[in-house]
């Protein structure tokens, strides 16, 4: 049966891109000379993310959307806790726990501000998205404030989960092989002696 919308299938899309995500973090870590298997695990992790989350979020997009006769009004939804189920502010707060997890990985210094700032980017990202998709697509989604919010908690719980384990000694031995830098690393001050 045809479809007289057009509707692009999703896994030849987010496939490729997640394929592109694993070759650039990977790619990342080899010119920092920290490829390793763990390492690896975390980019192959991020890249299943951010597929699934393009995926699941974006999609449905249409080639040929259904022409209303009316101006387009976007789903947009700025009122916080208004309309919002309990079970919709779980689900998009459990989306962003992996991604408040798998952010401090990558950083040399994570913080709260750096990994839920990461979080808000990203949610603020696919919300946009969202938007975009139905401008032009006649995507299904609405972009809505309080995914937002549920999002940035997930994120937050996320780091505050995986800064909790790492207070525990043995999980702490368990967990710095995935970081992509030593905990508390910085850059090795360059030296301004002159020697004569």
């Amino acid at each position: 049966m045809s479809d007289p919308f057009g509707e692009v299938p999703v896994l030849p899309v987010v496939v490729p891109l997640g394929l592109v995500v694993f070759v650039i973090l990977l790619v990342t870590l080899s010119a920092r000379r920290r490829l390793t298997l763990p390492r690896m695990a975390v980019a192959a992790a991020l890249a299943v993310y951010a597929a699934g989350i393009v995926g699941n979020t974006v999609f449905p997009i249409f080639l040929d959307k259904p022409d209303s006769g009316g101006p387009w009004t976007p789903g947009l939804s700025l009122l916080p806790f208004v309309d919002y189920e309990v079970e919709d502010a779980l689900t998009n707060m459990l989306v962003f726990v992996p991604l408040g997890i798998l952010i401090p990985l990558l950083l040399a210094r994570p913080t709260w501000l750096k990994v839920v700032g990461a979080a808000a980017l990203t949610s603020l990202g696919v919300e946009s998205a969202q938007l975009a998709a139905q401008a032009f697509f006649a995507g299904g989604h609405i972009a809505d404030i309080n995914d937002f919010l549920s999002n940035v908690a997930g994120g937050a719980i996320g780091y505050g989960v995986l800064t909790l384990l790492a207070r525990v000694p043995v999980l702490s031995r368990l967990i710095d092989p995935f970081r992509w830098s030593p905990r508390g690393a910085t850059e090795p001050a360059e030296s301004t002696s002159i020697r004569g």
